[in-house]
């Protein structure tokens, strides 16, 4: 592992871990980055993101675990074996059981990072009626500009494969329909995944995902949102001076 890139890695994890942000507790989320065309580093399972070390972190084979996603269905004992046979190293840790949506996501163009967790706000609404409709439309140009036109909705599935499986499908459909690379993910009455091209980019992301939750909460009890038509989205998501700051800010 390269010690910039793990440290990165690092970095972003204590800061969504940390008691400042407030988006994982516990032994909540997980952060993973592309390491090459073959591996790649995962936090590992029962481990603190605001703690995390070096040791924390488990390299995975790409080849091993992606292959899993195709299957009808799997026993825990045999996801588990998976997940195992997957370290370049038997002295790592085992990788957290969502270090399988994780290598497809490091798998999309574009992608060398991911981070998911459990924000308070974006969670508010995703345990919620309105959780599509969150997912679907925004509020302020900026929200465009760091989520993207809209986000990747997950109906609930149970973590593990069921969940891989699902964003899988879901990210696909994004695709086809928006013709544009997703970068929030947004699971039903579970939490937030963002993917991008460092972990600065992911940072940022996710810290615009829950601003926007908070803005989305507070309007709704004015009354409700005022959202950004479709036309003003593509317009912000089009615009030069747009792509020049995304460019600036590593997005």
């Amino acid at each position: 592992m390269s010690t910039d890139a793990i440290q990165a890695l690092l970095d972003l994890s204590h800061d969504l871990g940390g008691d400042r942000l407030r988006m994982a507790i516990l032994g909540e989320g997980n952060t993973s980055l592309r390491l090459d065309a073959e591996t790649f580093a995962v936090k590992a399972s029962g481990s603190n993101l605001a703690s995390l070390r070096p040791t924390d972190l488990t390299t995975c084979r790409f080849d091993r675990l992606l292959p899993l996603l195709d299957a009808p269905a799997a026993t825990d004992a045999e996801i588990d074996g998976v997940l195992f046979a997957s370290r370049v190293s038997e002295a790592d840790k085992k990788p957290s059981i969502e270090a399988l949506f994780h290598a497809y996501l490091l798998t999309l163009p574009g992608v060398q990072c991911v981070g998911h967790v459990h924000a308070i706000a974006v969670n508010q609404i995703l345990c919620s009626p309105r959780a599509r409709e969150f997912a679907e439309r925004r509020a302020c140009p900026d929200e465009v500009v760091m989520c993207g036109v809209e986000s990747v909705f997950v109906p609930y599935a149970e973590p593990g494969l069921g969940l891989a499986q699902s964003i899988r499908r879901e990210v696909q459909a994004f695709v086809r329909r928006t013709s544009r690379a997703p970068k929030v993910i947004l699971l039903q009455n579970h939490g937030v995944i963002a993917v991008g091209p460092s972990a600065k980019a992911v940072l940022g992301t996710l810290l615009m995902s829950e601003k926007a939750a908070e803005i989305f909460v507070g309007a709704a009890t004015l009354g409700g949102p005022v959202f950004l038509t479709a036309e003003q989205c593509q317009r912000i998501a089009g615009r030069p001076d747009e792509h020049y700051r995304q460019k600036m800010l590593g997005l």
